[in-house]
C-alpha cells in the first residue's frame, strides 16, 4: 500500500491538500509600522552554511562552564546533575506547547500534573497545602510574606516587623520590606545558629514572624527549631522556612514538624531543573491548612473527576506570577520525584551530607573554619589565612577557573570573613570530589609558594582578568534602543 504523501510536490508552495493557503495582509507590512521602526537599509547578516552555523554555537557553548562540562560546587545553590530524560519529558508538546490560556477542559493532564506535584509536596514537606506559582525562590518568599500579612489581615493583629538571623540569604530582609515590614536582624551564637537570647529580646507583639534558613547558609542544622517557633508563636506569630537548602532534608525532615508555619522550595535546585543562567525557576510555596485559603489563585481543583482552574477565592492574596507558573520546572520536579520515590530522594540527602563531610576533611587543613561541623550539604570555610598573604578569596576563586572547574560561593555569609561556602551535591562521584580537593591544594600551595600566579588568574578563560567594580559602575552596554 503506498504511503500517502505529506506534501502535494505538484503544487509547490502548498502543503498538503486541506491545508488553506497563507492570507496575505490587506495592507504591506511597512504600512502597519511606524516609520522610525523600520530599517533604512537591509540588516547585515552572515551567510554561512549549517557546519558553520553550528560550530558557531557549540563553540560558544563551550566558552560557558555549566555541570555537564565539570564539577560546579556553588554553595547555597545545589548545581546537581539533572537527568536528561526529565527534560526531553519537559519538551513534551502537551506541556511545552500549551497555551497559558487554554481551557481546562483541553488542559487535563498539565493541571492532573500540578494537582499531583503539590500532593507530592506536601507529603515532602508535612504541610497541608502548596502553590506552584511563584516562579523563583525569591518570588516564594514574597509570597510567603503576603500570606503572612494576609493572616495578621484576618485577625486585626497590629505587626510591624519580621525577624531574620544575621546568616539569611540576602533576599530574605528584601521579601519582608517588600511585604511592608520592617526587617531586624538577629545575632547567631559562636556556633553559627540563631541566638535564642537575642530572640527572646527582640521578640514582641508587633513581630509578625521569623524568616529562618534551615539548614543555615553555613551548612548547619538549627537543633533548638522547635523552641525556636515556640518563642514567636507565643506572641501569634508566624515562623517562615527559606527551603533552599532542602537537598540536606528529603526523606530526613519535613518541615512541617519542627514546628514551621510555611516553608519554600525551590524546585530548581532540589528536584531537577537546570539552574545555570539565571533561570528557570520554580519556587513553591507549603503551608499549614489554616493559611491554604490565603494561596495565590487559581488553584487546581479535582470536581466530579475533572481538574479545573478555581479563581473564586476570597481571602486569596491573589496573582504572584503570570497564569500557572513555570509549567517546565513543574514536569522536571514531577519526573524527578516520581523516578527517585520515597528511599530515592532520601538517599539523596543522605549522600549529599556524605558529599560534603568528606570534601571538607579533604580540605580542613588549608583554611580557617569559623563554625565548627557537623555540615549538612554543604560548608563554609574562611580565606583570612591567605589574605594575610596578600591573596583574597576571590583570587583564589578566579585561579580555579584555570583548571576546568567552577569556584565555590565566595564572599557569603556576610558573617564570615572571605567566606568560601562549598556544595558538591549527591551527584559528584568520590573521584571528582578527590579532584577538586586537590585542585584546593594546589591553589593553597600557590598562594604560599607563587602568589602572583594567584593574583593574576584566571589565565586560560577566554575573558581574563575583570574588575568588578568599574564593570558595575560603568558597564559598557553593546546595544542602545533609542526612542523605545
Amino acid at each position: 500500500m503506498p504511503v500517502p504523501l505529506i506534501f502535494d510536490l505538484s503544487k509547490p508552495g502548498r502543503v498538503g491538500h486541506s491545508l488553506p493557503a497563507c492570507a496575505v495582509p490587506a495592507k504591506p507590512t511597512e504600512s502597519l509600522i511606524p516609520a522610525k521602526f523600520l530599517r533604512s537599509a537591509p540588516p547585515r547578516l552572515p551567510e554561512v552554511s549549517e557546519g558553520e552555523a553550528v560550530r558557531h554555537f557549540v563553540n560558544l557553548s563551550a566558552l560557558n562552564h555549566h555541570i555537564d562540562r565539570g564539577t560546579y560546587p556553588l554553595g547555597s545553590c545545589t548545581m546537581k546533575y539533572n537527568p536528561k530524560v526529565n527534560e526531553v519529558a519537559a519538551r513534551l508538546p502537551g506541556f511545552a506547547e500549551m497555551h497559558p490560556l487554554a481551557p481546562s477542559q483541553t488542559a487535563q493532564g498539565l493541571l492532573r500534573l500540578i494537582h499531583e506535584l503539590e500532593r507530592m509536596l506536601c507529603e515532602i514537606t508535612g504541610f497541608a497545602g502548596v502553590t506552584l506559582q511563584p516562579p523563583a525562590g525569591a518570588a516564594s518568599e514574597l509570597t510567603g510574606l503576603l500570606v503572612m500579612r494576609q493572616y495578621h489581615r484576618q485577625k486585626g493583629n497590629r505587626k510591624t516587623h519580621v525577624l531574620l538571623p544575621d546568616s539569611a540569604h540576602g533576599t530574605n530582609p528584601a521579601s519582608a520590606t517588600f511585604a511592608g515590614y520592617e526587617a531586624r536582624q538577629l545575632a547567631s551564637t559562636d556556633d553559627g545558629r540563631l541566638s535564642l537570647d537575642a530572640l527572646r529580646a527582640a521578640v514582641n507583639d508587633e513581630t509578625a514572624g521569623l524568616m529562618i534558613t534551615n539548614p543555615s547558609t553555613l551548612g548547619l542544622f538549627e537543633t533548638r527549631i522547635r523552641e525556636i517557633a515556640g518563642i514567636i508563636h507565643g506572641v501569634d506569630g508566624l515562623v517562615y522556612m527559606d527551603g533552599a537548602n532542602m537537598n540536606a532534608l528529603l526523606g530526613i525532615a519535613k518541615p512541617a514538624a519542627m514546628g514551621v508555619n510555611m516553608c519554600h522550595l525551590n524546585l530548581h535546585k532540589t528536584f531537577s531543573t537546570p539552574h545555570g543562567g539565571g533561570g528557570p525557576g520554580g519556587g513553591c510555596l507549603a503551608v499549614r491548612e489554616d493559611l491554604v485559603p490565603f494561596l495565590p489563585v487559581p488553584r487546581v481543583e479535582v470536581c466530579d473527576g475533572n481538574y479545573r482552574l478555581a479563581w473564586d477565592r476570597p481571602e486569596s492574596i491573589g496573582n504572584v506570577h503570570a497564569f500557572w507558573g513555570n509549567v517546565g520546572v513543574m514536569v522536571r520536579a514531577y519526573c524527578y520525584i516520581r523516578m527517585m520515590g520515597g528511599d530515592g530522594l532520601e538517599r539523596v540527602s543522605r549522600t549529599a551530607i556524605i558529599n560534603a563531610n568528606y570534601l571538607y576533611a579533604l580540605v580542613k587543613d588549608l583554611f580557617d573554619t569559623p563554625y565548627q561541623g557537623p555540615y549538612m550539604h554543604e560548608f563554609v570555610v574562611s580565606g583570612d589565612r591567605q589574605k594575610a598573604r596578600g591573596v583574597r578569596t576571590l583570587d583564589m576563586a578566579k585561579r580555579l577557573l584555570d583548571f576546568g572547574v567552577y569556584a565555590p560561593t565566595v564572599y557569603f555569609p556576610l558573617i564570615v570573613s572571605e567566606a568560601m561556602m562549598i556544595e558538591p551535591t549527591e551527584t559528584e562521584s568520590r573521584q571528582a570530589i578527590e579532584e577538586y580537593a586537590a585542585l584546593l591544594r594546589r591553589v593553597a600551595r600557590e598562594v604560599e609558594q607563587e602568589p602572583e600566579t594567584v593574583l593574576k588568574a584566571p589565565h586560560a578563560t577566554p575573558i581574563g582578568r575583570v574588575d568588578e567594580v568599574r564593570a558595575a559602575r560603568q558597564p559598557d552596554l553593546r546595544y542602545a534602543f533609542d526612542g523605545l
